[in-house]
């Protein structure tokens, strides 16, 4: 520990820096919403894989995002159908727009997806238009 430049010595009563470490986490998780653990884990199983974290996308950026499915719809743009979903990865959230499509196999609710593609930022909102997809196994 350190103190003004100098060295604290370390107290009879001080835990290891390790433990400290282990006790603060399991704390955490203690007192953490189930949601913010899932989040968490989104984001670490994101950044262990190698894809891109929703919140650094910035406008016009090709990416690879991996996340769960939370919501399908179907919504008409300008008189085409659309289908649309939104992606997320516990750090953000990306709206997935396939153009003249009414319904795709596997794209559902609570699924495993990749993605790549150009993100857009319409009104503050990031959108991926015709991405490429990968489904990922369920349970995964």
């Amino acid at each position: 520990m350190s103190w003004l430049g100098g060295t604290l010595p370390r107290m009879s009563g001080d835990a290891k820096p390790g433990r400290a470490g282990i006790w603060r986490r399991a704390l955490s998780r203690l007192t953490s919403s189930q949601d913010a653990l899932e989040d968490a884990e989104l984001q670490e199983d994101v950044l262990q894989s190698g894809y891109d974290p929703v919140r650094t996308c910035a406008d016009r950026e090709v990416v690879r995002l991996r996340g769960t499915l939370r919501t399908v719809t179907l919504r008409p743009r300008a008189g085409t159908p659309s289908l649309e979903a939104d992606l997320y990865d516990g750090s953000g959230t990306v709206t997935l727009v396939w153009l003249g499509r009414r319904r795709i196999a596997g794209i559902e609710p609570d699924r495993a997806i990749v993605v790549e593609g150009r993100i857009a930022v319409q009104d503050d909102r990031r959108i991926m238009y015709n991405p490429r997809y990968e489904l990922q196994p369920i349970g995964e």
